[in-house]
Protein backbone atom coordinates (compact mmCIF):
# COMPACT_ATOMS: atom_id res chain seq x y z
CA UNK A 1 0.00 0.00 0.00
CA UNK A 2 2.75 2.45 0.98
CA UNK A 3 4.73 1.53 -2.21
CA UNK A 4 1.70 2.20 -4.39
CA UNK A 5 1.05 5.57 -2.73
CA UNK A 6 4.69 6.51 -3.14
CA UNK A 7 4.54 5.71 -6.89
CA UNK A 8 1.35 7.76 -7.23
CA UNK A 9 2.96 10.74 -5.50
CA UNK A 10 6.07 10.59 -7.75
CA UNK A 11 3.88 10.39 -10.84
CA UNK A 12 1.76 13.34 -9.71
CA UNK A 13 4.81 15.47 -8.95
CA UNK A 14 6.31 14.67 -12.38
CA UNK A 15 3.09 15.73 -14.15
CA UNK A 16 2.48 18.86 -12.06
CA UNK A 17 3.03 21.06 -15.16
CA UNK A 18 -0.51 20.26 -16.32
CA UNK A 19 -1.83 22.98 -14.04
CA UNK A 20 -3.61 20.54 -11.67
CA UNK A 21 -3.16 20.83 -7.92
CA UNK A 22 -0.53 18.52 -6.48
CA UNK A 23 -1.79 15.49 -4.52
CA UNK A 24 -1.54 15.87 -0.76
CA UNK A 25 -1.01 12.56 1.08
CA UNK A 26 -1.74 12.65 4.81
CA UNK A 27 0.97 11.20 7.03
CA UNK A 28 -1.86 9.63 9.06
CA UNK A 29 -2.95 7.52 6.07
CA UNK A 30 0.35 5.59 6.10
CA UNK A 31 1.03 3.89 9.44
CA UNK A 32 2.49 6.00 12.23
CA UNK A 33 1.94 5.99 15.96
CA UNK A 34 0.31 9.14 17.41
CA UNK A 35 3.51 9.46 19.42
CA UNK A 36 5.19 10.40 16.11
CA UNK A 37 2.46 12.69 14.78
CA UNK A 38 2.62 16.50 14.95
CA UNK A 39 0.51 18.29 17.53
CA UNK A 40 -1.93 19.65 14.92
CA UNK A 41 -2.99 16.21 13.75
CA UNK A 42 -6.68 15.42 14.08
CA UNK A 43 -8.28 12.14 15.11
CA UNK A 44 -11.90 11.28 14.50
CA UNK A 45 -14.11 8.53 15.85
CA UNK A 46 -15.52 5.82 13.66
CA UNK A 47 -19.18 6.29 12.80
CA UNK A 48 -21.56 3.36 12.40
CA UNK A 49 -24.63 2.81 10.32
CA UNK A 50 -27.79 1.58 12.02
CA UNK A 51 -27.00 -1.99 10.97
CA UNK A 52 -23.35 -2.00 12.06
CA UNK A 53 -22.20 -3.23 15.45
CA UNK A 54 -19.10 -1.94 17.22
CA UNK A 55 -16.17 -4.30 17.70
CA UNK A 56 -15.37 -4.01 21.41
CA UNK A 57 -12.14 -4.77 23.27
CA UNK A 58 -12.26 -4.85 27.08
CA UNK A 59 -8.72 -4.52 28.39
CA UNK A 60 -7.39 -6.63 31.21
CA UNK A 61 -4.97 -6.05 34.01
CA UNK A 62 -1.21 -5.89 34.27
CA UNK A 63 0.64 -7.44 37.17
CA UNK A 64 4.36 -7.13 37.64
CA UNK A 65 6.25 -10.44 37.19
CA UNK A 66 7.45 -10.00 40.76
CA UNK A 67 3.89 -10.47 42.09
CA UNK A 68 3.58 -13.98 43.48
CA UNK A 69 0.68 -16.34 42.83
CA UNK A 70 -0.47 -15.72 46.39
CA UNK A 71 -0.57 -11.98 45.76
CA UNK A 72 -2.37 -12.56 42.46
CA UNK A 73 -5.20 -14.18 44.35
CA UNK A 74 -5.46 -11.23 46.71
CA UNK A 75 -5.27 -8.43 44.14
CA UNK A 76 -8.58 -8.61 42.31
CA UNK A 77 -8.19 -5.85 39.76
CA UNK A 78 -10.75 -4.11 37.60
CA UNK A 79 -9.61 -5.65 34.31
CA UNK A 80 -10.98 -8.00 31.70
CA UNK A 81 -11.37 -10.79 34.26
CA UNK A 82 -12.70 -8.53 37.01
CA UNK A 83 -16.38 -8.35 37.94
CA UNK A 84 -17.03 -5.32 35.74
CA UNK A 85 -15.15 -6.62 32.70
CA UNK A 86 -16.87 -10.00 32.69
CA UNK A 87 -20.26 -8.49 33.49
CA UNK A 88 -20.01 -5.86 30.78
CA UNK A 89 -18.88 -8.46 28.23
CA UNK A 90 -22.05 -10.50 28.89
CA UNK A 91 -24.24 -7.43 28.44
CA UNK A 92 -22.48 -6.26 25.26
CA UNK A 93 -22.50 -9.75 23.72
CA UNK A 94 -26.25 -9.99 24.19
CA UNK A 95 -26.65 -6.73 22.31
CA UNK A 96 -23.91 -6.83 19.67
CA UNK A 97 -23.18 -10.55 19.26
CA UNK A 98 -20.73 -12.86 20.99
CA UNK A 99 -17.89 -12.48 18.51
CA UNK A 100 -17.98 -8.68 18.55
CA UNK A 101 -16.78 -8.39 22.13
CA UNK A 102 -13.25 -9.46 23.10
CA UNK A 103 -12.11 -9.85 26.70
CA UNK A 104 -8.40 -9.50 27.39
CA UNK A 105 -6.10 -10.05 30.36
CA UNK A 106 -2.68 -11.45 31.22
CA UNK A 107 -4.22 -14.16 33.39
CA UNK A 108 -5.64 -17.47 32.24
CA UNK A 109 -9.43 -17.13 32.19
CA UNK A 110 -11.78 -19.50 34.03
CA UNK A 111 -13.36 -22.08 31.74
CA UNK A 112 -16.79 -20.40 31.79
CA UNK A 113 -15.30 -17.07 30.66
CA UNK A 114 -13.13 -18.78 28.03
CA UNK A 115 -16.08 -20.62 26.48
CA UNK A 116 -18.51 -17.67 26.57
CA UNK A 117 -16.78 -15.60 23.91
CA UNK A 118 -13.45 -14.41 22.46
CA UNK A 119 -10.62 -14.02 24.94
CA UNK A 120 -7.05 -12.96 24.15
CA UNK A 121 -3.86 -12.19 26.05
CA UNK A 122 -2.97 -8.52 26.34
CA UNK A 123 -0.64 -6.52 28.56
CA UNK A 124 -1.56 -2.84 28.88
CA UNK A 125 2.12 -1.98 29.39
CA UNK A 126 3.03 -3.55 26.03
CA UNK A 127 2.18 -0.85 23.50
CA UNK A 128 3.08 -2.95 20.47
CA UNK A 129 0.94 -5.87 21.65
CA UNK A 130 -2.08 -3.62 22.23
CA UNK A 131 -1.67 -1.96 18.84
CA UNK A 132 -1.54 -5.32 17.06
CA UNK A 133 -4.72 -6.46 18.84
CA UNK A 134 -6.63 -3.35 17.78
CA UNK A 135 -5.45 -3.62 14.17
CA UNK A 136 -5.81 -7.38 13.75
CA UNK A 137 -9.30 -7.46 15.26
CA UNK A 138 -10.56 -4.19 13.71
CA UNK A 139 -11.54 -2.83 17.13
CA UNK A 140 -13.84 0.22 17.20
CA UNK A 141 -14.70 0.51 20.93
CA UNK A 142 -12.13 0.17 23.69
CA UNK A 143 -13.18 -0.26 27.34
CA UNK A 144 -10.24 0.21 29.69
CA UNK A 145 -10.95 -1.44 33.05
CA UNK A 146 -7.35 -1.89 34.25
CA UNK A 147 -6.55 -0.34 37.63
CA UNK A 148 -5.25 -1.05 41.09
CA UNK A 149 -7.94 -0.08 43.59
CA UNK A 150 -7.57 2.35 46.47
CA UNK A 151 -6.27 0.31 49.42
CA UNK A 152 -4.22 -2.06 47.25
CA UNK A 153 -2.70 0.88 45.38
CA UNK A 154 -1.50 2.46 48.61
CA UNK A 155 0.28 -0.79 49.47
CA UNK A 156 2.10 -0.86 46.10
CA UNK A 157 2.41 2.67 44.72
CA UNK A 158 4.97 1.87 42.01
CA UNK A 159 2.81 -0.90 40.53
CA UNK A 160 -0.27 1.32 40.75
CA UNK A 161 1.62 4.07 38.93
CA UNK A 162 2.59 1.67 36.14
CA UNK A 163 -0.86 0.13 35.72
CA UNK A 164 -3.03 3.19 36.30
CA UNK A 165 -0.94 5.85 34.53
CA UNK A 166 1.54 4.31 32.08
CA UNK A 167 -1.06 1.81 30.90
CA UNK A 168 -3.53 4.65 30.36
CA UNK A 169 -1.04 6.53 28.17
CA UNK A 170 -0.71 3.48 25.92
CA UNK A 171 -4.49 3.18 25.66
CA UNK A 172 -4.98 6.88 24.85
CA UNK A 173 -2.39 6.86 22.07
CA UNK A 174 -3.76 3.71 20.48
CA UNK A 175 -7.36 4.91 20.70
CA UNK A 176 -6.39 8.22 19.12
CA UNK A 177 -4.35 6.59 16.37
CA UNK A 178 -7.18 4.28 15.31
CA UNK A 179 -10.18 6.54 15.87
CA UNK A 180 -11.69 4.41 18.63
CA UNK A 181 -14.48 5.27 21.02
CA UNK A 182 -12.74 4.98 24.38
CA UNK A 183 -14.33 4.39 27.78
CA UNK A 184 -12.23 4.80 30.93
CA UNK A 185 -14.04 4.56 34.29
CA UNK A 186 -13.28 6.97 37.09
CA UNK A 187 -14.34 6.81 40.72
CA UNK A 188 -15.46 8.51 43.91
CA UNK A 189 -11.75 8.22 44.77
CA UNK A 190 -11.01 11.03 42.28
CA UNK A 191 -12.10 13.51 44.97
CA UNK A 192 -10.30 14.56 48.13
CA UNK A 193 -10.87 16.16 51.55
CA UNK A 194 -11.13 19.67 50.06
CA UNK A 195 -13.92 18.62 47.67
CA UNK A 196 -17.55 19.35 48.55
CA UNK A 197 -18.82 16.06 49.93
CA UNK A 198 -22.60 16.23 50.19
CA UNK A 199 -23.37 16.43 47.37
CA UNK A 200 -20.28 16.31 45.15
CA UNK A 201 -20.90 17.95 41.74
CA UNK A 202 -19.30 16.98 38.43
CA UNK A 203 -17.03 20.02 38.41
CA UNK A 204 -15.29 21.05 41.63
CA UNK A 205 -11.94 20.91 43.41
CA UNK A 206 -10.69 17.31 43.46
CA UNK A 207 -7.21 16.95 45.00
CA UNK A 208 -7.32 13.22 45.99
CA UNK A 209 -4.77 11.80 48.42
CA UNK A 210 -4.38 8.24 47.11
CA UNK A 211 -2.41 7.08 44.07
CA UNK A 212 -5.64 5.51 42.81
CA UNK A 213 -7.46 8.85 43.00
CA UNK A 214 -4.55 10.82 41.55
CA UNK A 215 -4.33 8.42 38.61
CA UNK A 216 -8.07 8.71 37.96
CA UNK A 217 -7.98 12.53 37.92
CA UNK A 218 -5.05 12.18 35.52
CA UNK A 219 -7.15 9.85 33.33
CA UNK A 220 -10.10 12.28 33.29
CA UNK A 221 -7.94 15.25 32.33
CA UNK A 222 -5.83 13.40 29.75
CA UNK A 223 -8.94 11.95 28.13
CA UNK A 224 -10.59 15.37 27.91
CA UNK A 225 -7.35 16.86 26.58
CA UNK A 226 -7.19 14.24 23.81
CA UNK A 227 -10.85 14.91 23.03
CA UNK A 228 -10.42 18.68 22.70
CA UNK A 229 -7.00 18.56 21.02
CA UNK A 230 -7.37 15.55 18.73
CA UNK A 231 -11.11 14.81 18.58
CA UNK A 232 -10.80 11.50 20.45
CA UNK A 233 -14.24 10.19 21.43
CA UNK A 234 -13.36 9.82 25.11
CA UNK A 235 -16.09 8.93 27.61
CA UNK A 236 -15.82 8.51 31.37
CA UNK A 237 -18.13 7.80 34.30
CA UNK A 238 -17.23 8.31 37.94
CA UNK A 239 -18.46 5.11 39.56
CA UNK A 240 -19.61 5.04 43.19
CA UNK A 241 -18.88 1.90 45.25
CA UNK A 242 -20.03 -1.05 43.13
CA UNK A 243 -21.80 -3.97 44.82
CA UNK A 244 -21.99 -7.40 43.20
CA UNK A 245 -22.72 -10.95 44.34
CA UNK A 246 -20.61 -12.49 41.57
CA UNK A 247 -17.16 -11.79 42.98
CA UNK A 248 -15.29 -11.45 46.23
CA UNK A 249 -14.08 -8.04 47.47
CA UNK A 250 -10.95 -6.85 45.68
CA UNK A 251 -9.11 -4.38 47.90
CA UNK A 252 -11.37 -1.33 47.71
CA UNK A 253 -12.53 0.94 50.53
CA UNK A 254 -16.21 0.24 49.80
CA UNK A 255 -15.71 -3.55 49.86
CA UNK A 256 -17.35 -3.85 53.29
CA UNK A 257 -20.69 -3.42 51.50
CA UNK A 258 -20.05 -6.66 49.59
CA UNK A 259 -18.41 -8.67 52.37
CA UNK A 260 -21.26 -8.05 54.81
CA UNK A 261 -23.65 -10.05 52.62
CA UNK A 262 -21.33 -13.07 52.38
CA UNK A 263 -20.67 -13.07 56.13
CA UNK A 264 -24.32 -12.48 57.00
CA UNK A 265 -25.39 -15.57 55.04
CA UNK A 266 -22.49 -17.81 56.08
CA UNK A 267 -21.93 -16.96 59.75
CA UNK A 268 -24.50 -14.36 60.80
CA UNK A 269 -21.64 -12.14 62.01
CA UNK A 270 -19.73 -9.32 60.34
CA UNK A 271 -16.78 -7.16 61.43
CA UNK A 272 -16.75 -3.81 59.62
CA UNK A 273 -13.50 -1.89 59.02
CA UNK A 274 -15.24 1.51 58.72
CA UNK A 275 -17.07 3.56 61.33
CA UNK A 276 -20.82 2.88 61.49
CA UNK A 277 -21.64 6.45 60.36
CA UNK A 278 -19.37 6.47 57.28
CA UNK A 279 -21.62 7.52 54.40
CA UNK A 280 -20.56 6.68 50.83
CA UNK A 281 -22.36 6.57 47.45
CA UNK A 282 -23.08 3.03 46.19
CA UNK A 283 -24.59 1.24 43.20
CA UNK A 284 -25.64 -2.28 42.28
CA UNK A 285 -23.55 -3.72 39.46
CA UNK A 286 -26.48 -4.13 37.04
CA UNK A 287 -27.13 -0.37 37.20
CA UNK A 288 -23.42 0.31 36.76
CA UNK A 289 -23.09 -1.83 33.64
CA UNK A 290 -26.27 -0.42 32.11
CA UNK A 291 -25.05 3.13 32.76
CA UNK A 292 -21.78 2.29 31.01
CA UNK A 293 -23.54 0.95 27.93
CA UNK A 294 -25.97 3.88 27.81
CA UNK A 295 -23.09 6.34 28.07
CA UNK A 296 -21.18 4.56 25.28
CA UNK A 297 -24.22 4.56 23.01
CA UNK A 298 -25.25 8.17 23.69
CA UNK A 299 -24.94 10.46 20.65
CA UNK A 300 -21.93 12.74 20.99
CA UNK A 301 -24.07 15.84 20.54
CA UNK A 302 -26.03 15.21 23.78
CA UNK A 303 -22.89 15.04 25.93
CA UNK A 304 -22.24 18.40 27.56
CA UNK A 305 -19.11 16.99 29.20
CA UNK A 306 -16.89 13.93 28.86
CA UNK A 307 -16.75 12.87 32.52
CA UNK A 308 -19.98 12.39 34.50
CA UNK A 309 -20.90 11.40 38.05
CA UNK A 310 -23.43 8.59 38.31
CA UNK A 311 -25.21 7.56 41.50
CA UNK A 312 -27.98 5.33 42.81
CA UNK A 313 -27.98 5.42 46.61
CA UNK A 314 -25.90 6.56 49.56
CA UNK A 315 -25.75 4.76 52.91
CA UNK A 316 -23.64 4.02 55.99
CA UNK A 317 -22.58 0.61 57.36
CA UNK A 318 -25.13 1.09 60.14
CA UNK A 319 -27.96 1.75 57.66
CA UNK A 320 -26.97 -1.25 55.54
CA UNK A 321 -26.92 -3.51 58.60
CA UNK A 322 -30.34 -2.18 59.65
CA UNK A 323 -31.80 -3.05 56.23
CA UNK A 324 -30.19 -6.51 56.35
CA UNK A 325 -31.67 -7.23 59.77
CA UNK A 326 -35.16 -6.84 58.30
CA UNK A 327 -34.49 -10.13 56.49
CA UNK A 328 -31.81 -11.60 58.79
CA UNK A 329 -32.81 -10.49 62.32
CA UNK A 330 -29.96 -12.34 64.02
CA UNK A 331 -27.16 -10.51 62.18
CA UNK A 332 -24.42 -9.31 64.55
CA UNK A 333 -22.20 -6.43 63.39
CA UNK A 334 -19.06 -5.26 65.20
CA UNK A 335 -16.58 -2.53 64.23
CA UNK A 336 -12.78 -2.78 64.03
CA UNK A 337 -11.71 0.39 62.25
CA UNK A 338 -8.93 0.17 59.65
CA UNK A 339 -7.26 3.62 59.87
CA UNK A 340 -6.05 3.52 56.25
CA UNK A 341 -9.45 2.70 54.79
CA UNK A 342 -11.23 5.08 57.17
CA UNK A 343 -8.96 7.97 56.19
CA UNK A 344 -9.65 7.24 52.53
CA UNK A 345 -13.42 7.05 53.09
CA UNK A 346 -13.40 10.31 55.06
CA UNK A 347 -11.87 12.10 52.06
CA UNK A 348 -14.45 10.78 49.58
CA UNK A 349 -17.91 12.08 48.61
CA UNK A 350 -20.82 11.20 50.85
CA UNK A 351 -23.25 11.64 47.98
CA UNK A 352 -22.86 12.17 44.23
CA UNK A 353 -24.73 14.84 42.29
CA UNK A 354 -25.45 13.08 38.98
CA UNK A 355 -28.04 15.55 37.69
CA UNK A 356 -26.05 16.21 34.48
CA UNK A 357 -26.08 12.53 33.52
CA UNK A 358 -29.82 12.35 34.21
CA UNK A 359 -30.44 15.47 32.10
CA UNK A 360 -28.05 14.87 29.18
CA UNK A 361 -28.50 11.16 28.41
CA UNK A 362 -31.46 10.24 30.64
CA UNK A 363 -29.57 8.19 33.22
CA UNK A 364 -31.87 6.58 35.80
CA UNK A 365 -31.01 3.89 38.36
CA UNK A 366 -33.25 0.89 39.13
CA UNK A 367 -31.88 -0.34 42.48
CA UNK A 368 -32.33 1.46 45.80
CA UNK A 369 -31.16 0.04 49.16
CA UNK A 370 -34.12 -2.34 49.79
CA UNK A 371 -33.91 -3.79 46.25
CA UNK A 372 -30.13 -4.10 46.58
CA UNK A 373 -30.35 -6.05 49.85
CA UNK A 374 -33.05 -8.40 48.57
CA UNK A 375 -31.18 -9.08 45.31
CA UNK A 376 -27.84 -9.72 47.01
CA UNK A 377 -29.36 -12.10 49.55
CA UNK A 378 -31.20 -13.96 46.79
CA UNK A 379 -27.95 -14.52 44.88
CA UNK A 380 -25.67 -15.30 47.81
CA UNK A 381 -28.31 -17.30 49.68
CA UNK A 382 -29.00 -19.54 46.68
CA UNK A 383 -25.26 -20.07 46.11
CA UNK A 384 -24.85 -20.98 49.79
CA UNK A 385 -27.71 -23.48 49.67
CA UNK A 386 -26.22 -25.12 46.55
CA UNK A 387 -22.81 -25.35 48.24
CA UNK A 388 -24.38 -26.91 51.35
CA UNK A 389 -26.28 -29.45 49.28
CA UNK A 390 -23.13 -30.42 47.42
Amino acid sequence: MARALSKLVRHTLRTHGCGCESLSVSVRSITFSPRQVTSDAGFHSVSFSETDHPKVLITGIHLSPSVSVHKLQLIQLMGGLGQLGVGLAKMLRRQFGKNNVILSDIRKPPSDVYHNGPFIYSDILDYKNLREIVVNNRITWLVHYSALLSAVGEANVSLARDVNITGLHNILDIAAEHGLRLFVPSTIGAFGPSSPRNPTPDLCIQRPRTIYGVSKVHAELMGEYYHHRYGLDFRCLRYPGIISADSQPGGGTTDYAVQIFHDAVKTGKFECNLRPDTRLPMMYITDCLRATLEMMEAPAEVLSMRTYNINAMSFTPEELAHELRKLLPGLEVSYHIDPVRQAIADSWPMNFDDSNARKDWSWKHDYDLPELVQTMLNFIGSDSRIASAN
